[in-house]
């Protein structure tokens, strides 16, 4: 251990305390108005870990040198934090939105029972489960828009106690829902290729389990918000866009997705999609980029702060037998990226197939309990947290909310 490892280790942890501070912050813009701007600043949770990443490059300039400093961000992947930029862009933009939207109602409409409902249900099982093929950080953005009307409102009466359980819920179901793929979750594909995990591998030892999970978890926060949630009879119909333009916004995704490794690509990618929405405005909504940058941000903050956390966690994780490690990786998740603590696994020699197996599993099951524990977290936060008091999502609402469908998943992976 080294002094700019200890340092690292200290910021990690203040930048954990400063995540379940957010609410405060909040408060104490409303208590203190000429200062208001700065604490609603400490307030944005995907701030969070890019400011304290910033702090921890400063003090490692101060430490060992400018250029080592600059070496070690320079070093950093952020291929991730850029393809959820992007993807959630593209994912949220109209007219995917709607096509995903429309093919949700027509599958409401088909079932007996009402539609209002079977949307939401929809929204939290199958949209998760698309996230297999789409992958994680678009099936949270596309849940997350399409749910937004109608839970996560401050004027629709929904007790805040049930947002943050179907945000738990919500969290936690795109957490395994990308199971059944061995690309779609960021925890996964860490390993498949060290491990030689395919597509097959997860749909028959992973992902069957966790759609059983999703399914449960979806169903029973349903019946719970049944008398909260409103049909929509009088819901505008939305504008018609033409399919030519539909097809290409959903092209667009599929090629962000195929190149999801390959940053220099999938930029390119977006900029011809910028450049074509531009010139189809008139079927499109303000793209979201200040929510994709915000995200990233977050996710670039957590690769430079994760990054130093190495010479503590690898030594807890090789250490645990394959049960312990299964409960251990859980709660470990909860304070780290899923994909990191992995990633951190996969370099570990000689682990056997059950403890790589508990590894992955207990990392997915805890990937809903906070902000930090899965990269598409970020992304639901930004774009639902103005449903919530004070406009802001507190960090233990979030864990309470996701207690119960994080036990599923684990029942669920543990033994099935």
């Amino acid at each position: 251990m080294t002094d700019i490892n200890l340092i690292a280790a200290i910021l990690f942890a203040l930048a954990l305390v400063h995540t379940f501070a957010t609410k405060r912050f909040e408060r104490l813009a409303d208590r203190h108005p000429r200062h208001a701007g700065l604490f609603h600043f400490f307030a944005e949770v995907e701030v969070v870990f890019g400011l304290w990443a910033l702090v921890l490059i400063v003090a490692m300039a101060i430490v060992s040198g400018g250029e080592q400093a600059i070496g070690y961000a320079e070093s950093r992947t952020y291929t991730e934090p850029l393809f959820v930029f992007v993807i959630m862009v593209v994912a949220a933009s109209k007219p995917v939105l709607e096509s995903i939207r429309a093919l949700i109602a027509a599958l409401a409409r088909m079932t007996p029972l009402r539609t209002a409902l079977m949307r939401v249900w929809l929204c939290l099982a199958l949209v998760p489960l698309i996230g297999s093929l789409i992958t994680e950080p678009a099936a949270m953005t596309l849940a997350a828009l399409m749910l937004g009307p109608q839970i996560f409102r401050q004027d629709q009466g929904m007790p805040e106690w049930l947002k943050y359980g179907a945000l738990g819920v919500l969290f936690v179901n795109v957490s395994i829902g990308g199971t059944l793929t061995s690309f779609a979750a960021p925890p996964v594909l860490m390993v498949a290729s060290t491990w030689s995990w395919d597509s097959a591998f997860m749909a028959t030892s992973f992902g069957w389990k966790c759609a059983i999970a999703v399914v449960i978890n979806a169903t029973v926060i349903c019946y719970v918000m049944r008398r909260h949630i409103l049909d929509e009879h009088d819901a505008p119909a939305p504008d018609r866009i033409p399919v030519w333009v539909s097809a290409i916004h959903l092209a667009f995704l599929a090629c962000v997705v195929a190149f999801a490794h390959h940053p220099v690509i999938f930029i390119g990618l977006f900029m011809f999609f910028i450049g074509f929405s531009k010139a189809y405005e008139q079927y499109q909504n303000p793209l979201i980029l200040k929510e994709g940058l915000l995200v990233g941000f977050f996710l670039a903050g957590l690769v430079v702060l994760g990054g130093m956390q190495q010479w503590w966690l690898q030594p807890i994780v090789s250490s645990l037998e394959p049960t312990a490690l299964f409960f251990g990786a859980t709660a470990l998740t909860a304070i780290t990226d899923n994909a990191a603590l992995t990633y951190l696994g996969s370099l570990i020699e000689g682990m056997s197939d059950q403890a790589k197996y508990m590894l992955v599993a207990g990392a997915v099951a805890g990937g809903g309990l906070t902000v930090i524990a899965n990269a598409p977290n970020p992304a639901g936060v930004a774009l639902l947290r103005e449903g919530f008091n004070d406009e802001s999502i507190g960090v233990g609402g979030l864990l309470l909310g996701a207690l119960a469908p994080t036990a599923v998943a684990m029942l669920a992976l543990f033994f099935l």
